[in-house]
């Protein structure tokens, strides 16, 4: 943790929706004119997409049938893990890209599925923002989550985030369902492991349930709506959340616990908006005092 260099880091499988929490901070960023350093999770995976499909096949005929993206084998703990301590300490750091699709890879003359080379973390920023798998994992040897002043895990139930990951890799990438679920069993053992402790690790959970009937998600035909969800948001410590405020902004939402607010699934953004916007802020005020700084956030 840093109070001249701070570190937000959201967390939460492939498919959870950590793209649109991604969105809304980007908002809030430019809003507020923060300059932030992006860095995605895929981009400390061990190995490119060939190489994990070899990895994958010299396991399976070993027979290991759980290697995946989720642990610690496939993944640069110690180097990410050391990125959030020397921007932590200095503002700065080494990054790379993840390219994932043509679009991405274009500009770079580069395949899809491949990294671009390490880089310096342009100097002058007022934080870093990263999202993927693994901003608040804990091993033996590394202690990721100790690093981020903010953590924010998004996590929908779990028959929701198969159902997501069901039609978003037969849809986009062409995958059988067959292949689907056995991605899902290979994985996990990792995410028991892995990526589900980060939950207790972070300082608020954004949970989407749905509303409708997700009992058999292999069989799903829709993907359930925002309208069809509420989603439970989870507060580590409640103290200074101004729960009759957001009670009054967010229509048909309600208290479950002294720590938990649920939302209609159509009003998450704005939820995360009225949330986080003061957060950030707060967070770029103690920077400022730290850095012994005058002026709006970014200036």
């Amino acid at each position: 943790m840093s109070a001249k260099h701070p570190i937000i880091a959201v967390t939460g499988s492939s498919g959870a929706g950590t793209t649109s929490v991604t969105r809304t901070f980007a908002w809030i960023f430019r809003r507020e004119k923060i300059r932030a350093a992006f860095v995605e999770g895929d981009s400390f995976h061990r190995y490119d997409r060939e190489e994990m499909k070899a990895k994958i096949a010299e396991a399976a005929a070993r027979g290991d049938q759980h290697l995946s993206h989720f642990g610690p084998e496939n993944n640069l703990f110690a180097e990410l893990e050391a990125l959030f301590r020397s921007y932590g300490e200095t503002g700065l750091g080494r990054m790379r890209r993840y390219l994932h699709n043509e679009p991405e890879a274009a500009p770079y003359g580069q395949p899809p599925g491949t990294f671009t080379p390490w880089e310096d973390i342009p100097g002058g920023t007022d934080l870093l923002f990263y999202e993927g798998l693994h901003g608040a994992v804990v091993t033996p040897e590394v202690n990721v989550a100790q690093h981020a002043d903010l953590t924010i895990g998004v996590v929908p139930i779990i028959n929701l985030e198969w159902i997501q990951k069901l039609h978003r890799d037969r849809d986009a990438r062409g995958y059988s369902t067959e292949a689907v679920v056995d991605t899902v069993l290979r994985r996990m053992p990792d995410y028991v492991n892995y990526i589900c402790p980060q939950f207790s690790r972070t300082h608020i959970n954004f949970q989407r349930v749905p509303t409708v009937d997700t009992s058999n998600p292999f069989v799903a035909r829709h993907i359930p709506t925002a309208d069809e969800s509420f989603v439970v948001i989870r507060f580590e410590n409640p103290k200074g959340i101004d729960f009759p405020y957001l009670l009054s902004m967010i229509h048909d939402s309600f208290m479950s616990r002294a720590n938990i607010i649920v939302v209609p699934g159509g009003k998450m953004e704005l939820a995360m908006q009225l949330i986080l916007t003061p957060m950030i802020l707060k967070l770029m005020d103690v920077r400022r005092r730290a850095l012994g700084l005058a002026g709006p956030a970014g200036g």
